[in-house]
């Protein structure tokens, strides 16, 4: 029996493991939002890093460190131990933080960024299993969407954060990296303290012992197709770090795209709920499907932007897209997925995603440089719109 069907609804109607996997996620992504917005600024700003230079290192990072999410993932269904894989992942990232503070040159922003990834790709698959496996199947919508939601409200309280740091310290780009430790570390201590992984039955560790190996053939055709789809969108989906770079060259100044990116934030944590609740009413996958069409037409109106309230416009939309997407994308895997095989499957989902990342940003980057900044928005924009039509085409799933 899955952990769901046991576990009594702590805060909300949610599961205490999902309520507290919340609280990590924001305390994180305060940490991880203080620095990201600022990364392809300090590059491009005081490094001096191209834009085919920012492709590469957020493409490597991701790509790389993504590698390990399907082998976490798979551990963590073997062995289980999924909190310390989690703690292990946080603890990394939380690492990262002082050494892009120091950072001198662009490899060394890279190692950091990828120190960092590397850590998401630690704790990422384990943490959604839990929430998975903490949570019945008809309300996987609203866990999701609860813990997107936490993540997100991070995300609008880092640049917030940075924002006020930069104002009172004159741009001082590295005391908000040094600075943005602070809530990792608060991190990785809700985890030890709050986080509760239920012991393995003596049938469910038999169960677990004869595991196929490291593979997606074990997973039925749906769940391939699914990866299919989702690797075709994410081709297209590359690095946020593009859309910084494009309101700076619509002119939005330096310190206020924390602001324009808090908007973002806050109309990505305000949606992803009542998105993961509409998606349980109407269907996951038609969620998904309108989802595809949304990033489509918003990375179309971001090519076409010739002004900077265009920009301003467009990043709290694009809330409104990543809270349609981001949780659903996620609950409708945890319906294809093997109940044993949960934690690998958001492996595999999580490495496809991120390995794609790196020839999207690498060709973003290089679009950019050669034909501009529209290029670039335009090809993602079709990629999105290629996945949709496929993802109906293969008529993945059945909900």
């Amino acid at each position: 029996m899955e952990q769901g069907a046991t576990e009594k609804p702590y805060r909300f109607g949610l599961s205490r493991n999902v309520f507290f996997t919340g609280l990590v996620s924001l305390f994180m992504d305060i940490s991880s939002e203080m620095v990201y917005p600022l990364v392809p600024l300090f590059l491009t700003n005081v490094i001096g890093a191209t834009k085919t230079a920012v492709g590469i290192i957020e493409g490597i990072a991701e790509a790389t460190a993504s590698l390990l999410k399907v082998f976490s993932g798979w551990l963590a269904d073997r062995f289980g131990r999924k909190k310390l894989l989690m703690v292990l992942g946080y603890a990394t990232s939380a690492l990262s933080r002082p050494i892009i503070a120091a950072s001198g040159t662009w490899f060394q922003v890279l190692t950091a960024r990828f120190i960092d990834r590397f850590g998401k790709g630690v704790r990422t698959a384990p943490r959604d299993a839990i929430i998975a496996d903490s949570t019945e199947q008809s309300r996987l919508g609203l866990a999701f969407g609860f813990h997107r939601s936490m993540d997100t409200i991070g995300a609008v309280l880092g640049p917030g954060i940075a924002f006020v740091l930069l104002y009172f310290f004159v741009g001082n780009l590295r005391l908000v990296f040094f600075a943005s430790t602070m809530p990792a570390v608060i991190a990785v201590i809700l985890i030890i303290i709050f986080i509760k992984e239920r012991k393995r039955t003596k049938a469910e560790k038999e169960a677990a012992s004869q595991l196929p190996r490291l593979s997606i053939s074990s997973f039925n055709g749906q769940f391939r197709r699914y990866l299919v789809v989702i690797g075709l969108f994410s081709l297209g989906n590359f690095a946020d770090a593009f859309l910084v770079l494009q309101a700076q060259n619509l002119g939005i100044r330096s310190e206020l795209i924390p602001i324009a990116y808090l908007a973002y934030n806050i109309v990505f944590a305000a949606s992803s709920v009542p998105m993961g609740i509409l998606a349980d009413r109407i269907g996951l996958k038609n969620m998904i499907l309108a989802g595809f069409l949304v990033y489509s037409a918003i990375y179309t109106l971001v090519g076409l932007s010739t002004q900077s309230v265009h920009i301003w416009i467009l990043f709290p939309v694009y809330g409104i897209y990543k809270g349609m997407s981001e949780g659903n994308l996620r609950a409708y895997l945890a319906t294809l997925a093997p109940s044993q095989q949960k934690a690998t499957a958001f492996g595999v989902y999580h490495t496809i995603v991120g390995l794609m990342l790196l020839p999207a940003s690498i060709i973003a980057g290089w679009l950019w440089d050669n034909f501009g900044a529209g290029t670039t928005f335009f090809y993602g924009a079709v990629m999105s719109a290629l996945a949709a039509v496929l993802f109906v085409v293969l008529r993945v799933g059945r909900h």
